[in-house]
């Protein structure tokens, strides 16, 4: 059962209160959107976002109960806004990403997503796109492979485990994960560790699929622009990548104040503008990380939309 990580600090970071109206853009299975639909009572809605078709028919059967107030939608959140748009809303108190991939994604063999269990090379989270994982390692050049692998995952050993590919798919695609995680084993000189030498080359191959990093940068500035003055936006990641992408994005519009040559000084960011919720980021209680192992590498940031920064207070 997948278990919806830093459910209270979401509910808290998130500022729910009822009426408000909040977007949930991965909402997986519902287990944060169930609660923020709770802590909304009575009359508070939620637009619950996921691209995975799978996922939108097991939220859809969880928040059923909630009727009118939650409404599901097969859709990227790189889309947002537009989606938000395309419903008659103008703007909303709250916007969440829980970023990567879910227990069930993982426990699917047929998906593809891991190595634990024989499974087709697919790893889509959106079943209709046409680039597979299979793809992918049957048919990208060895150079775009290794800076793949080392661009979305700090792969030291990219380059060999490319070549190494390259000349297994010669013979015959590399169409089972299983079968990956061999020839990325023996390339690097078989496990030797806990962690599994394909780990990273896994996720690398699932965020390439799915242009991961591309989404994120889209849905980070398009749940921005939908937020009202005082609306918040909360970003779970789980690995350094996307942290830093998040970091990078919330610190741009945040903004600064710089000094001027003439005198005085102007506020420099990006519009909209924001300010930090919590200067540093949150991860989980160590009763959370020892319960959901998922949790250990979950770190959140939050950021409120506040429309008096970068005015003159003086003005």
């Amino acid at each position: 059962m997948h278990q919806s990580v830093l459910l209270n600090e979401v509910i808290e970071s998130l500022g729910v209160c009822p009426g408000g109206i909040y977007v949930d853009g991965t909402v997986g299975s519902g287990g944060h959107a169930e609660a923020i639909l709770r802590a909304s009572s009575p009359d508070g809605r939620l637009i619950a976002i996921d691209r995975d078709v799978d996922a939108v028919g097991r939220s859809g059967g969880r928040l059923s109960v909630w009727g009118e107030r939650c409404r599901i939608i097969h859709s990227d959140y790189g889309d947002l806004k537009a989606v938000v748009n395309g419903m008659g809303i103008a703007e909303v108190n709250g916007v969440l990403l829980d970023l990567g991939v879910s227990s069930e994604q993982l426990d699917t063999p047929g998906r593809g997503f891991s190595f634990q269990s024989e499974g087709p090379l697919d790893m889509r989270m959106d079943q209709g796109q046409s680039l597979t994982a299979a793809q992918v390692v049957n048919t990208w050049p060895e150079t775009v492979l290794a800076d793949t692998f080392y661009q979305y995952a700090q792969e030291t050993r990219s380059r060999r485990i490319a070549r190494a590919i390259v000349e297994a798919r010669s013979g015959a695609p590399i169409a089972t994960t299983s079968r990956l995680a061999d020839v990325v084993a023996r390339a690097c000189g078989g496990r030797t560790g806990k962690i599994h030498p394909a780990t990273r080359v896994f996720q690398a191959l699932r965020m390439a699929v799915n242009d991961e990093m591309g989404i994120l940068v889209r849905g980070l500035e398009s749940g921005l622009q939908v937020l009202a003055n005082g609306g918040r936006m909360v970003v779970i990641s789980f690995h350094s990548g996307e942290d830093r992408c998040v970091k990078t994005c919330f610190r741009e519009h945040a903004g600064r104040w710089e000094s001027l040559p003439q005198g005085g000084s102007a506020w420099v960011g990006r519009r909209p503008a924001v300010k930090w919720v919590h200067r540093r980021v949150v991860v989980a209680s160590e009763n959370e990380r020892e319960d959901n192992p998922r949790a250990r590498s979950a770190k959140l940031r939050v950021v409120e939309r506040d429309d008096r920064c970068g005015v003159d207070p003086t003005v």
